[in-house]
């Protein structure tokens, strides 16, 4: 499946920024399941310096000086990806047991280096005994790692609603776990929060999904937006994705940007500015099948 994707982030200053330096996660990750076909970044005003280089984790990260006063800054980010088919879930239950994927992260790290720096609390996710006694609601004993993680993201879905206005980047955890509303990062925070609290390992992953409007209307331009889901890590299987937001495994709809240990790691767009007083952003995500336009 083929995919074209565009995000566009603009900020509207109420003076005049004399600089800007910004650090972008625009552009998609190379995956075993993701291929990137052809990507533009594109930026008004241009850049007096533009550079781009791969972070500790992989990330493609964009880096842009602009040394021309303005008032407005737009970014636009424009890729076509192809995904590959990824195994479902079927398939991959009947796996190790999660206390004893626990049980290897703990005694045999040097066995699995890509898995040990996603076990930990972090700024946005702080591991504690109210999200493990969450978890286990779903990781009952000798439950298959998977299994399990599947019934977790199923109890998140069924259990949390889904409300833009009740969260914002700073709401802390353990209020999202009180209220029981968010959005698909708060989702993604929780799910991991609750495995770490186990001692298991998963990331954070950013990146695009396709959503379907009712039948018979069109997809609306710009009504896509960044989303946000869970990488959970099986000495068996690698890497899993799951959706809580969406009450899935991860398939051909979802598009990978970068993964880190939490949102801060994977920010779209973040930087420092001269000047410009209070500022407003607008984001608008396209994300549109290339089948579909062939059509």
């Amino acid at each position: 499946m083929r995919y074209q994707v565009e995000h566009q982030t603009k900020y509207q200053y109420d003076s005049p920024v004399s600089q800007s330096q910004q650090l972008l996660h625009m552009l998609p990750r190379e995956t075993v399941y993701q291929h990137c076909l052809a990507h533009t970044l594109l930026c008004e005003p241009v850049p007096a310096e533009q550079s781009s280089r791969l972070d500790f984790l992989g990330n493609r990260n964009d880096y842009l000086t602009i040394l021309a006063p303005h008032q407005t800054l737009l970014v636009i980010s424009r890729f076509t990806v192809e995904l590959q088919a990824r195994p479902r879930f079927p398939a991959l239950i009947q796996g190790p047991s999660w206390e004893q994927v626990r049980w290897m992260l703990r005694t045999q790290a040097t066995q699995h280096l890509d898995a040990t720096g996603f076990m930990y609390s972090t700024s946005k996710v702080k591991c504690s005994e109210p999200l493990a006694t969450f978890a286990r609601q779903s990781f009952t004993p000798d439950r298959p790692l998977l299994e399990a993680v599947m019934a977790l993201t199923q109890h998140i879905y069924r259990e949390f609603e889904f409300d833009p206005q009740a969260t914002d980047v700073a709401t802390p955890l353990d209020e999202v776990l009180r209220g029981k509303r968010g959005v698909c990062q708060d989702f993604a925070h929780l799910m991991i929060g609750a495995l770490r609290s186990l001692g298991l390992a998963c990331r954070y992953v950013s990146g695009y999904i396709l959503t379907h409007p009712p039948a018979g209307q069109p997809r609306l331009v710009g009504a896509d937006a960044s989303h946000a889901w869970v990488s959970v890590y099986c000495p068996l299987n690698g890497w899993v994705d799951f959706d809580p937001t969406n009450n899935c495994m991860v398939q051909q709809e979802h598009i990978t940007v970068a993964w880190g240990r939490d949102f801060n790691d994977v920010t779209p767009m973040r930087g420092v500015v001269l000047g410009g007083g209070k500022q407003h952003l607008k984001v608008s995500v396209t994300v549109t099948p290339l089948t579909t336009v062939a059509a």
